[in-house]
């Protein structure tokens, strides 16, 4: 037997044939089908959880988009608020326009005179709020004063909740059963009615729930986000050219590209520490300010900006680099009149992202003091404030129960914030990419 029949022999071929191989093909389809399967499963199980948190939002937040009002015979007593007739700002302003309210309380339901403890249990359908309303219209329109209309005011957090469901019909709402009696009469009268929550989007915080709203927080989120952005964008640019286009590559430069790779994954509170000390410690700045926190959220986002302008600026063909300088263009007229224009939509893209995250950070603005009680909104960065997350978080650990679904409609408020600079950075991104 010669020496390669051996060989053959001590070493048999394994699977040669057509059909051993057409075998491990199919073996190879089928776990190419389960791989995909195991996939399309992971990606319907993520969007499940998606679907039932978003339902679970939606419908505890819904409801927040609207507010009962109670429609009350009001006679703008004169005596009561303005004896003097003098007609002054300041007068109209202090009067007692709670006592307004309860004549026409005990106007609308003439069976509570004389008993104390019905006449508190009607005053509890009322809002606090809506002396607020009746001094707005008579500060409006002087005239008023000394006549009488129908007026529809905001009823109580408690009478709010039991009309739209979400507190028991009884006296576990907060509300006395002959509270709860007369409160099912003025609907059986149709002196109820459900209108769109503008308190909600007018009015800053409140303790009292059916008053609570958002702008403050708004504008305080508005503040800190153009304190960002105004900071953040040209630094991140400008470190990122740097580090792409003129450094020199050594142990320094690899040293400050690791860190700031670091940096990005560094969680948020670590820079709120970090904000803390510097500039409310060192410097002095105004706790609860918008300026302090577009200061923090400028740490975290800086990192993340100038990851992504590094990386659109690699996008950009080292042909278009060559050619310019073919051309007799310095280094600085390449990076400025043709690669930074043509990575400017990667970066505008990689810098919304970097919003839209800071946008939703709280943990460095509860560090440097955003997470106090502020019913005013801010003029200007430097007032005290809030900002969207932290209002959630404020309302989520409220008490009351009306807190609950105004804590939905905040998260909802938020993603909508979030979803629209989602889109636009896609949108920048279709419009503007090139492919190479």
């Amino acid at each position: 037997m010669t020496e390669l029949s051996m060989t053959q022999s001590a070493h048999p071929k394994v699977g040669t044939t057509g059909a051993d191989a057409e075998k491990r093909l199919k073996a190879r389809y089928r776990a190419e089908k389960r791989f995909r399967a195991y996939g399309l499963v992971s990606i319907a199980i993520a969007l499940l959880f998606l679907a039932v948190l978003l339902a679970s939002i939606i419908a505890k937040g819904a409801s927040a988009f609207t507010q009962t009002f109670i429609e009350l015979p009001v006679t703008f007593d004169a005596e009561t608020i303005d004896p003097d007739g003098s007609r002054e700002h300041s007068a109209l302003s202090a009067a007692d326009y709670r006592t307004l309210i309860n004549a026409a309380l005990e106007k609308k339901f003439p069976e509570i005179a004389g008993d104390r403890t019905a006449k508190r249990d009607v005053q509890r359908l009322v809002s606090q709020g809506a002396e607020l309303e009746l001094r707005k219209m008579v500060l409006a329109d002087p005239k008023i004063i000394g006549t009488s209309a129908e007026i529809w005011l905001p009823a109580s957090s408690a009478a709010d909740q039991v009309l739209k469901g979400n507190a028991a019909h009884d006296e576990s709402s907060g509300l006395s059963e002959g509270a709860l009696a007369k409160l099912d009469l003025l609907k059986a009268a149709g002196t109820l009615k459900r209108r769109f929550n503008t308190y909600l989007f007018t009015n800053g915080d409140s303790r009292q729930p059916e008053l609570a709203g958002l702008i403050g927080a708004v504008v305080g989120s508005f503040y800190s986000l153009a304190i960002t952005i105004a900071l953040s964008f040209p630094l991140g640019v400008a470190a990122a050219v740097y580090l792409e286009e003129f450094a020199s590559k050594n142990r320094w430069t690899d040293l400050i590209e690791v860190n700031i790779n670091n940096l990005a994954a560094v969680p948020s509170i670590v820079f709120g520490l970090l904000a803390l000390e510097i500039f409310l410690n060192v410097l002095g700045l105004p706790r609860s300010a918008p300026l302090v926190g577009g200061l923090a959220l400028t740490l975290v986002s800086l990192p993340t900006i100038i990851i992504s302008a590094r990386v659109a600026l690699k996008a950009v063909p080292p042909w278009i680099r060559e050619a310019a300088q073919g051309l007799g263009a310095s280094r600085q007229q390449m990076v400025m009149h043709h690669v930074l224009p043509l990575a400017m939509p990667g970066i505008l893209t990689g810098t919304i992202i970097a919003m839209a995250r800071a946008i939703g950070e709280s943990a460095p603005l509860l560090m440097i003091g955003m997470v106090a009680f502020v019913v005013d909104i801010p003029a200007t960065p430097v007032d005290p404030a809030t900002a969207l997350p932290v209002q959630v978080y404020l309302w989520a650990a409220s008490p009351e129960r009306a807190f609950v679904e105004r804590t939905s409609a905040a998260i909802l408020v938020l993603l909508a914030c979030l979803a629209v600079m989602n889109a636009t950075a896609i949108y920048l991104r279709k419009k503007f990419e090139r492919r190479w």
